[in-house]
């Protein structure tokens, strides 16, 4: 083949080549647009927390020990008051004896027993405090029910009158005592019965510890075997000073 021939060949062969080069190629196909996606949640499930409180038992309470009786502890040189709690709950205690008639309530309001061992220097102060305090204690206090007629449980005590510029101490080695304590003498109790009042005497306190007791309600010295009444009186009376121990 000629060199005429040839190049007319390679011509159209370059062109051709260069039309395939920059011709268009197969259209890419756009890209599809993205699927809608619909998001479902899950169904959720409330979770349901149970909460048990447990309650603790409360602590059980300590009970305080029981105070030891007055009298078996030692006496004090503190001068008692009549304005304390203590006083008034034991006059109310002698005046339901006196309006029930019996010496039981009222020995709330009595002196006690071991403190009266302690005071009296004597061969048997239990026995002498059995036999003749509390006894004559509770003649006289019979003897105040007496006084009230026949409407004791309507006679109201109003309150009780201490004189207590009368009070004074009484110092071991007198009237058979070998511990001294403070008397006071003819305290009133002031009551009200039928709109009237009325009142009459308590014959001697003495104190232990600093508390007002009686130690003999009606008299100290006695002139029957009987109860007695210390100065029954309309109105409040007047209490009036005496030097018994």
């Amino acid at each position: 083949m000629s060199q005429q021939h040839v190049r007319p060949v390679a011509a159209g062969l370059a062109v051709a080549a260069l039309f395939a080069g920059c011709g268009s190629s197969a259209p890419t196909p756009a890209p599809s647009p993205p699927a809608s996606t619909t998001a479902t949640a899950a169904p959720t499930t409330a979770a349901t927390t149970t909460t048990t409180t447990t309650t603790a038992a409360p602590a059980p309470r300590r009970r305080r020990p029981p105070s030891p009786p007055p009298g078996s502890l030692p006496q004090t040189h503190q001068l008692p008051s009549a304005h304390t709690a203590q006083f008034r709950r034991q006059m109310a205690a002698l005046w339901r004896g006196v309006q029930v008639g019996s010496v039981r309530p009222a020995l709330a309001a009595f002196f006690p027993e071991g403190a009266y061992a302690q005071v009296k220097a004597i061969a048997d102060p239990d026995a002498d405090y059995a036999s003749r305090l509390v006894a004559e204690y509770a003649l006289d206090i019979g003897a105040a029910h007496a006084l009230l007629g026949t409407g004791p449980a309507h006679a109201q005590l109003v309150r009780v009158a201490v004189p207590q510029g009368f009070a004074h101490w009484v110092p071991p080695g007198v009237c058979y005592n070998r511990i001294g304590y403070y008397e006071v003498p003819n305290a009133r109790l002031i009551y009200a019965q039928n709109g009237r009042v009325r009142s009459f005497g308590v014959a001697s306190m003495i104190s232990w510890r600093g508390v007002w007791y009686v130690v003999h309600l009606g008299a100290v010295v006695r002139s029957s075997a009987g109860g007695v009444v210390d100065d029954p009186s309309d109105g409040p009376g007047t209490p009036t000073p005496s030097s018994t121990c």
